[in-house]
């Protein structure tokens, strides 16, 4: 009897535990396939090797490979395609030199105008700032490219903007280019650039009556592209988009167009008149200065009151800073970028 029970309960216990271990096997086999199947960042922009991250929650990370962040720096796959999203809220944790927050990379090679530097992205804005004051230039808006000083003023010959005011369809795409300082003077001028829709000057004349929707702008969720191209101290910018006319620009880096002040445009003169800005551009420009591209999103919009600065300081809502709470009520920009690359500039000629 003892033998007959034997067998059959051996028989039983071996054959659950088998179950048991193959499903085991199975169950790990998924996990690591979906752990296998991730798709991070620099899977889909492969020269994120050459950067370092600032993202909005103060988060700084100078290695990118297979690195992430939810809510600040992800890929969202669309319709087959990967983009890398960078989101950022209006109030966070933000640079020493600044007052807005990004989740922004900053290339970890540095250039002078001489040598150059090219980059590119493709990219689409999904969201900016849906509070702000109409009467503050930056309100409303984020840069998604520039060139940064590494020394000097620490200015910027370069920031790409898209900005779009609440209830348009369509937003602007424009540049800026910050007038290089003589001397200690070191307050911001920019000039501003129209690509398609506004220059960052179109303002409202009031803090919630907002300008006329731009005719040949972009709205959110529209992709387009863009080349930086400094070449022998010259900078030469294209820009594209399905069903927008290309647009091309150049400008001298190493020879100034604003060293007298006759030669201050009419648009930074009115701009910047509330805000008491003076001064000249050094001769030289940005010639023999340190420099570095930086991509991603870099959002304009603050919590600051316009009464101090009427041209950045947005008094955008910031829920004292609560991220989740800006995230829910409209108050971060969004930008997924799908391709982008960097190298050494070339010629136009040769383009």
């Amino acid at each position: 009897m003892k033998s007959i029970f034997y067998k059959p309960l051996y028989s039983l216990i071996f054959g659950i535990t088998i179950s048991i271990l193959s499903t085991a096997c199975v169950s790990n086999s998924k996990n690591q396939t979906n752990q296998s199947a991730k798709v991070f960042p620099s899977d889909v922009l492969p020269f994120l090797d050459e950067w370092k991250i600032l993202l909005g929650d103060g988060t700084y990370v100078d290695s990118l490979v297979k690195f992430d962040k939810k809510d600040f720096f992800y890929v969202e796959n669309q319709n087959g395609v990967d983009w890398v999203v960078y989101k950022t809220p209006n109030s966070g944790i933000t640079s020493r030199n600044s007052k807005n927050t990004r989740t922004e990379l900053g290339q970890l090679k540095k250039w002078i105008p001489e040598t150059g530097g090219k980059l590119t992205g493709t990219l689409k804005v999904q969201h900016v700032s849906t509070s702000g004051d109409a009467r503050v230039a930056a309100s409303y808006s984020v840069v998604v490219g520039q060139i940064h000083s590494d020394e000097g003023h620490e200015n910027e010959p370069l920031k790409i903007f898209y900005k779009k005011f609440p209830g348009h369809k369509k937003g602007s795409i424009f540049w800026n280019y910050e007038i290089n300082t003589a001397g200690s003077n070191s307050g911001r001028w920019d000039f501003s650039t129209a690509v398609w829709g506004y220059d960052m000057s179109v303002v409202g004349p009031s803090s919630n009556v907002y300008p006329e929707e731009p005719e040949e702008g972009i709205e959110l969720g529209e992709e387009f592209s863009y080349e930086v191209n400094v070449y022998q101290g010259m900078m030469y910018l294209t820009f594209e988009s399905t069903n927008h006319e290309t647009k091309t620009f150049s400008k001298n880096l190493l020879k100034s167009d604003f060293s007298n002040k006759s030669d201050m445009p009419e648009q930074v003169r009115v701009l910047y008149a509330p805000i008491n800005r003076d001064g000249v551009e050094r001769e030289t420009a940005y010639a023999g200065e340190v420099q570095y591209f930086k991509q991603g999103a870099y959002n304009q919009t603050n919590g600051k009151k316009p009464e101090d600065n009427i041209v950045w300081s947005t008094d955008s809502e910031t829920f004292d800073g609560d991220i989740s709470k800006q995230y829910a009520n409209g108050c971060y920009t969004e930008v997924w970028f799908k391709e982008g690359s960097l190298g050494p500039g070339t010629s136009p000629d040769t383009e």
